[in-house]
């Protein structure tokens, strides 16, 4: 063999493919699990992990892979990793994008693309997911040299979790990840000239909310998602119990402070306490750490917190005075925030009266059911309560969008955070389910339980394959009463009684169902019925799927109506 075919032999054996480079690139940004559905653009991808072994999860559809990436990073704080084909597999995910997006999960997706030479000429499966996704995504990116990847793989993963987290998706022709290239480290070094993560707290916006802080008379700390992602709840419960200042939490905050703390006042918003809500109208200083103002917290912005200074933390500076205007404005991450607050703070607030009227406030509204053992009728109240009693309060919970999932909100007494899994900002059906499995597979030692409605798990219970594949030992929870129940509840409350299309005539037997997938399942139509078959299920290190009958016309209440103020609630 001569010393230039000697050459070109060893050359040929250290090459890889782009795919290589891919998952490698991947793999050495700490990622353990890949979500994702295989198709004809990314075979080079899947070659790639048949050669390198990779922890990979086959969902039975692209939007389960997400839903499961979702869970999975909202539970472990590390960013969800996705792979899915072009065309339809990548426009699938669009929904788990904008709901991640919403609710500020870090994902990296990657999508499947057409070979470069066919792009923009309406090729077999070309979606432009660049140009769909820009709206539902932190960033996005199409990869145009294979030289690139390595780079953008850094990238995305950086963008991601860095600052306000959310998705960010690479979009991957399938030229480049099957173009071939010599074997060697990659060392690329990340270049975002116009992306900053904000790094220091003005001090000058500290001094001054402690001071706002130490004057009020009637203070309210109000959680949200970001004390979560910043993993800030110990300093959130030590800050409310020196200074003696009560907590009320957004539906994504819940977990940030512990439900057993006497200066809890539960869930603020539209299905809030009357205790919360109150507290909300009438502090003299709203003091809101890492939550967006929405609409469902809080009602009509014209009757919002009307005798309330203002002070919004976020580590999003476009949040703060995008809803409501900031008095306060801190920009920064709970953590820090909160650890710089207490380093400044000389003397606490004098909140005992205001303590004594929302306790009152909490005693004479508490929320409240009529059930009984006797009457043998199961209300999907007393479900949650006794969910919550036999999973106790390390089981990670999860939920759809409805009825289903404000009841949880309400009646699950969450003390520890990140147990609280559920789809907030763009209330996606269908959510809960494969997000369990996300769930279950980052945390394999503790116990999750899918709490679903009739409706949306229909929308992915498919995933009951993933479920007996990895004998995942997820508990499902249905609290089924036939009926769409959110829109139901609407329909009777502001369109006379006019059910239309929320009271679907056939669904499936889901015990059978279950059961085909070869997974225990339980049919439960009385109240007496339930401990016996939650202890058992609870007890089981087996997947088991409950059916409850709950009434199909109980109403989720309070409520603050649409339009109204938060003092305006029905139903207390």
């Amino acid at each position: 063999m001569t010393v230039t075919a000697k050459t070109e032999h060893e050359l040929k054996m250290n090459l890889v493919t782009g795919a290589d480079v891919l998952i490698q690139s991947i793999l050495q940004e700490g990622t353990e699990v890949i979500f994702g559905y295989p198709g004809g653009a990314v075979l080079p991808i899947y070659d790639a992990l048949y050669r390198q072994k990779v922890n990979h999860v086959l969902t039975r559809h692209e939007q389960g892979a997400i839903h499961a990436a979702e869970g999975y990073a909202r539970v472990s704080g590390k960013p969800g990793v996705v792979i899915v084909t072009s065309g339809p597999g990548a426009t699938n995910i669009v929904t788990g994008l904008m709901d991640a997006f919403i609710d500020s999960l870090p994902l990296v997706v990657f999508t499947g693309q057409v070979t470069r030479a066919v792009i923009n000429s309406d090729a077999f499966q070309e979606a432009d997911i660049i140009g769909i996704t820009a709206s539902a995504t932190k960033h996005n990116f199409q990869v145009r040299h294979v030289r690139d990847l390595s780079r953008t793989v850094r990238e995305a993963f950086y963008i991601a979790t860095t600052g306000r987290p959310g998705p960010v998706l690479v979009d991957l022709p399938k030229d480049i990840c099957a173009a071939q290239l010599v074997n060697e480290p990659h060392h690329s070094e990340i270049n975002l000239p116009g992306y900053r993560v904000p790094t220091q707290v003005n001090e000058g916006d500290i001094h001054r909310l402690a001071e706002a802080i130490k004057n009020a008379k009637r203070p309210v700390l109000l959680a949200g998602a970001g004390v979560l992602h910043a993993n800030a709840s110990d300093q959130l419960r030590s800050f409310a119990q020196i200074h003696h200042i009560p907590v009320v939490c957004t539906l994504l905050g819940l977990g940030s402070f512990p439900a057993s703390d006497p200066l809890f006042l539960g869930m603020g918003g539209m299905h809030g306490t009357y205790a919360a809500n109150m507290a909300l109208s009438e502090c003299d200083l709203l003091i809101n750490i890492g939550a967006r103002f929405d609409d469902r917290l809080t009602g009509n912005l014209a009757k919002f917190a009307p005798e309330a200074k203002v002070a919004h933390v976020d580590i999003d500076p476009s949040e703060i005075g995008k809803n409501v205007q900031a008095d306060y404005p801190v920009v920064g991450d709970a953590q820090s925030v909160l650890a710089q607050l207490e380093k400044v703070m000389d003397a606490n607030p004098n909140t005992l009266e205001w303590l004594n009227t929302l306790n009152g406030y909490a005693e004479k509204h508490p929320l409240h059911y009529e059930c009984s053992l006797e009457n043998q009728s199961l209300l999907p109240q007393f479900v949650i309560e006794r969910v919550c009693h036999f999973a106790g309060s390390d089981a990670i919970i999860t939920t759809d969008v409805g009825q289903h999932q404000m009841w949880t909100a309400q009646y699950y007494h969450f003390e520890r955070p990140n147990r609280w899994v559920s789809s907030g900002g763009l209330g996606t059906m269908g959510f809960g389910f494969p997000a369990a499995i996300g769930a279950q597979i980052a945390e394999q030692k503790k116990r999750v339980v899918a709490i679903v409605g009739d409706g949306g798990f229909q929308m992915t219970l498919q995933e009951l394959a993933v479920v007996r594949e990895l004998n995942l030992p997820i508990k499902i929870i249905i609290l089924n009463n036939g009926a769409l129940g959110m829109v139901r509840q609407w329909q009777e409350a502001f369109y006379g009684k006019r059910y239309s299309h929320s009271l679907p005539p056939v669904q499936p037997d889901f015990v059978r169902l279950a059961e085909s997938y070869g997974i225990s399942a339980h049919l439960v139509e009385k109240a007496n019925e339930l401990d016996t078959v939650l202890e058992s299920a609870m007890e089981n290190g087996e997947p088991m799927l409950i059916d409850c009958r709950v009434k199909q016309l109980e109403n989720v209440l309070p409520m603050v109506p649409p339009g109204k103020g938060l003092k305006e609630m029905t139903g207390v």
